[in-house]
């Protein structure tokens, strides 16, 4: 899984998309303004009293810019790009060695491909609140700006799904799918996105390819529509989702107490790459 900045783009793009305020943007974000007061935010509504446990049902997002939207490695790069995506795949499963899948279906070589950094239109996203607010302030470059937190309830957003996929999910009592939940409903991208005219998202889990799925709690996001953003299709519906802007000025106390949990990019991102990520911005002077 990787958490790639936004601000990284193709020269495809016009210059003026290179960072714009996400159109489902509530008029009212939760500004947060402390510590405790982010901890409440992010574990609010967290009681599940059917089981008697706190269980978060939101997928979390961390953006070290708070301007920036919810877009798929995809779009960023640009260009025609919804046409372009059939041959990244098919060319992804042509030249990766087939034992990087333990099944040959789409959806195990997307979430493949998504973890090792081709184009897709899979967006990250994790359960672990604490990591999400970890990749809001790993970039110290970005301390001179406001962060966010993007929650969406998962639960909320599938109910909006086709009924073929709903049925699939109230059958194995699960609220997330899974690559072989959707390998065994659905064959193909083409058969997805033609299962509904109006736009749905889905959320699903990775296999543990690696470390870093297992440690960074990841799952991802999919659109049925490639060319839809997610925050463009959250604005329709205002109540499945919330965004909590980090303050700039709040930026360093969150990272010096996360750093002290041992969320650091050195857990996230087992072996030297991680180690090194976390030694250097560790020893960054601040300022």
């Amino acid at each position: 899984m990787r958490y790639q900045d936004p601000s990284t783009r193709s020269a495809g793009l016009p210059a003026d998309a290179a960072v714009r305020e996400p159109a489902s943007a509530s008029p009212n974000p939760i500004r947060v303004s402390s510590w405790a007061e982010i901890q409440d935010v992010l574990f609010a509504d967290s009681w599940v009293p059917e089981i008697g446990r706190y269980r978060s049902r939101y997928a979390f997002r961390g953006l070290s810019d708070a301007n920036y939207p919810l877009e798929t490695t995809l779009m960023r790069l640009g260009g025609g790009y919804a046409q372009l995506e059939r041959h990244l795949l098919r060319n992804f499963r042509k030249y990766a060695h087939r034992r990087v899948v333990e099944r040959d279906s789409v959806w195990h070589w997307l979430s493949v491909a998504q973890h090792y950094g081709l184009p897709t239109r899979l967006l990250d996203w994790t359960y672990s609140p604490f990591a999400a607010l970890h990749f809001a302030t790993s970039n110290i470059d970005k301390f001179d700006r406001d962060g966010a937190i993007w929650g969406v309830n998962y639960i909320a957003a599938h109910r909006m799904a086709p009924e073929l996929l709903r049925s699939r999910l109230e059958y194995e009592g699960a609220n997330v799918f899974t690559v072989e939940m959707l390998s065994e409903s659905v064959k193909t991208l083409a058969e997805l996105d033609q299962l509904r005219d109006e736009p749905f998202t889905l959320f699903f889990e990775p296999p543990s390819i690696d470390d870093r799925i297992v440690n960074q709690f990841a799952f991802f996001s999919m659109s049925s529509d490639p060319t839809l953003a997610i925050d463009r299709w959250l604005a329709d519906y205002p109540d499945i989702w919330m965004r909590i802007v980090i303050p700039a000025e709040l930026k360093w106390e969150i990272r010096d107490k996360l750093d002290q949990s041992n969320v650091t990019e050195r857990v996230f991102f087992p072996g030297l790459e991680g180690l090194t990520a976390w030694l250097t911005r560790h020893y960054s002077p601040r300022g």
